[in-house]
């Protein structure tokens, strides 16, 4: 005998619900087409004026962008899949995960305003210089809060859920503990893949903007790098640029230039200080503006010159995108910059130490998996099941968050200076506390006691 069987959970859902689900997907669609073109414009500009880039990673910029638009789209469907309890349990997370976000950027942002209050009142325009500043902090600002709202809206979400009784209530019903924390780790997954995206390139390159529109706002000299030196072993330059304009590979003159030349004894042979020099990309040349040369040889002294108008040579290899390389910090690099200056040194090996650049490429893709380590740790410890508060079970979860996040910082900082190899400096962090997860939540899925298990470790034989 045949007993009809109830439809899909997806099949179950309102038109009200269904509507809410396609007006989501239409507004990241809508957002992708917005800003799909000026993505693609900043990187052709990008391949312009630096030859030396990664193409590949470059090009993909635009489509990982759209990704990062259409994930609350994809969020939005895979919440329609789940059955009433799964969208109950999504919809308390995601009230928390708001109010959390919210509330902790008001407080990043009530810090940075105290910090940065000078400079932004000093713009002619206060209102439009702090909304460009902030918004472009942005994704940088996004990617330093993430991990932070959601373990406390896990840990408040799940604690409630406790507290309430519901817990019990769902595994009476018979489902599992691993089953009813299916949808905060496609949540937990969700915030991994957005952190992945702006990490790729975006969250690193605001945060080191931030200088930039301050001086910008202020009045000062805007700098791209400063005080860098690059030295050039074929060719026995070596070369000090006191300040990188922000558009010097549009053709804009570096600030305050020497150029010292040792001859193949190693011997100094000349010295060229200018107020300012340009690079012409079409003919190659270089022209320093109020350059003064002085020469050397043995057992003689120095001779000066100082060519009227400016003085124009031809035949240098450097270019100013070359010369540049040793002062653009790992930190604010995405992936297609750490590329292309580790493409740099593979070519020109002395420019500088490459251990910080290799150790933050794959810092790119190690850090947004904290979202997911977040969840593995926060989910276990505020599932109760007894009467007795869950405060023991939050301490622990933010303390070891607290501790992932010191050992993280500790460890890059190894790993920048050749301590650690570079890729164990990324992903060391995430190994260590992606195995405590997993090994709290197996105690929490087979009903296996955990304070007992973490005291036994203190405990004497």
């Amino acid at each position: 005998m045949n007993f009809p069987t109830s439809p899909p959970a997806w099949l179950q859902q309102t038109p009200r619900h269904w509507l809410l689900v396609l007006g989501v997907s239409v507004a990241g669609l809508v957002a992708t087409l917005i800003l799909l073109p000026f993505e693609l414009s900043s990187v052709h500009q990008q391949l312009l004026g630096f030859p030396d880039s990664h193409v590949v990673t470059e090009q993909a910029r635009p489509w990982i962008m759209a990704g990062i638009c259409l994930l609350p789209a994809l969020g939005a469907w895979l919440y329609s899949l789940g059955d009433i309890l799964d969208r109950y349990i999504t919809r308390r997370f995601l009230t928390m995960f708001g109010i959390c976000m919210a509330g902790l950027y008001v407080v990043w942002l009530l810090l940075d305003l105290s910090d940065n209050v000078g400079e932004l009142t000093s713009s002619d325009n206060v209102v439009g210089t702090a909304l460009v500043y902030y918004f472009t902090r942005l994704p940088a600002v996004l990617m330093l809060l993430l991990p932070y709202a959601l373990m406390l809206s896990l840990l408040e979400s799940l604690s409630r859920l406790s507290s309430n009784r519901e817990v019990i209530a769902i595994i009476q019903a018979g489902r599992s503990v691993l089953r009813l924390c299916v949808p905060l780790i496609i949540a937990g997954a969700v915030c991994t893949l957005l952190a992945l995206g702006i990490n790729y390139h975006w969250a690193p390159v605001a945060e080191g903007s931030q200088n930039e529109i301050l001086q910008r706002a202020t009045g000062q000299q805007t700098k791209k790098a400063s005080k860098v030196v690059y030295r050039n072993l074929h060719t026995g330059r070596l070369w000090m640029v006191n300040s990188f304009p922000p558009d010097y590979q549009k053709g804009k003159a570096l600030l305050g230039v020497e150029v010292t030349t040792t001859g193949e004894d190693e011997k100094l042979a000349s010295r060229l200080t200018a107020k300012k020099a340009s690079w012409d990309p079409d003919t190659g040349e270089w022209t320093f503006y109020k350059a003064v040369i002085c020469r050397y040889a043995d057992r003689e002294p120095p001779v000066y010159e100082m060519p009227e108008g400016p003085l124009i040579i031809g035949g240098w290899a450097e270019t100013p995108w070359q010369i540049i390389k040793p002062g653009l910090e790992a930190k604010h690099l995405g992936v297609p910059g750490l590329n292309a200056w580790l493409n740099t040194h593979e070519k020109f090996p002395n420019i500088a130490d490459p251990e910080p650049y290799l150790t933050h490429r794959h810092y790119r893709f190690a850090l947004p998996f904290a979202c997911m380590i977040t969840v593995l740790l926060a989910a276990p410890l505020a599932i109760q099941f007894s009467r007795r508060a869950s405060t023991g079970g939050i301490f622990l979860a933010i303390a070891l968050s607290c501790l992932m996040l010191l050992i993280n910082t500790i460890i890059l900082a190894l790993g920048e200076s050749g301590y650690l190899p570079p890729m164990l400096a990324a992903w060391l962090p995430n190994i260590i506390f992606g195995g405590i997860g997993f090994y709290l939540l197996q105690r929490r899925v087979t009903g296996k006691p955990i304070y007992a298990s973490i005291r036994s470790w203190f405990s004497p034989a």
